[in-house]
């Protein structure tokens, strides 16, 4: 058996504000046997203060992005020593190689050792003013089992989910900023339309690719956004075992990989059933491109 852990929570420029988040919930996440937990996008120095054409921008607001940190930085190694042998996965912005390039990423890491990292590949609204784009999925072994990386937006694309299904992830981490509707926004946040993409999306995805599928995010405001929460496990039925919904908080459920493969695949297996021959047009980009221009003007 393995427990999940899965943290809704506010997250700022304030890195030892953030550090003190994080000791928050592993200190809580070691009382109730956590051995995974997800932390949100961006956990470490914040997301951006706001999206679409007044987006931030390392021209017009280099004051206010994120600090870009390396896999081998402080930041990373002060996180370690948070979580000890605990298996945690967090998300902060990295610096490229080039020591200029921004990327939107991710690690699974713990004490000991950083498992993998990934640039997020989809890009919101103005996102890419700030970052620059990741260019694939990889799936990683941990203690905990193979684990696959992604962040908020990419959770819309159901290619990067089904990439590291068929790479034999068992679990995968989706973290996110996600945000309430800009407009027509809902008195009440849990009824708000973005909520419901948010959450459609998560049990939509664990479901088609038969895995457990862990999402973390903000909570909270920052700059104009608003975040809406809804930290969850979802098991490889669909069904959401835990969930914080709208407010800070971690959402834990105790779940057994085996045992579920077993039961969720024995009949209808969706990675077995696939027929690929048949799915051309959805890696030709220009073929789709026509189609899309196509429909929009039909």
């Amino acid at each position: 058996m393995t427990i999940i852990g899965s943290v809704a929570a506010n997250f700022t420029r304030d890195l030892e504000q953030n550090y003190a988040t994080i000791e928050q919930y592993v200190a809580e996440a070691r009382a109730r046997g956590v051995d995974f937990l997800v932390f949100p996008e961006a956990a470490i120095g914040g997301y951006l203060s706001s999206l679409g054409n007044h987006g931030d921008t390392r021209k017009t607001s280099a004051r206010s992005l994120p600090p870009a940190i390396t896999l081998d930085g402080p930041e990373l190694a002060r996180v370690q020593s948070i979580v000890g042998d605990l298996v945690v996965a967090i998300g902060f912005c990295e610096l490229g190689e080039d020591g200029e390039t921004r990327y939107n990423a991710a690690a699974v890491l713990d004490g000991d050792r950083v498992y993998g990292s990934y640039r997020k590949v989809h890009q919101p609204l103005g996102e890419n003013m700030s970052y620059s784009s990741g260019t694939g999925y990889d799936v990683f072994d941990t203690p905990v089992g193979r684990v696959g990386l992604q962040i908020c937006y990419d959770k819309a694309f159901p290619e990067a989910a089904r990439i590291m299904a068929l790479e034999g992830a068992e679990i995968i981490a989706s973290l996110s900023a996600w945000p309430a509707a800009r407009t027509a926004t809902a008195e009440n946040l849990q009824e708000d339309r973005w909520t419901y993409r948010f959450n459609l999306f998560d049990t939509a995805r664990a479901l088609e690719n038969q895995v457990f599928w862990v999402a973390s995010n903000q909570s909270g405001t920052f700059g104009s956004l608003r975040y809406v929460g809804n930290a969850k496990i979802v098991d490889p039925g669909g069904n959401i075992l835990a969930t914080t919904l709208l407010g800070s908080g971690m959402a834990v459920a105790e779940i057994d990989v085996a045992s579920a493969f077993t039961t969720m695949r024995a009949g209808m297996f969706h990675l077995r059933d696939r027929r690929p021959e048949v799915y051309g047009p959805i890696t030709e980009p220009q073929g789709a491109d026509v189609a899309w221009m196509e429909l929009a003007h039909a």
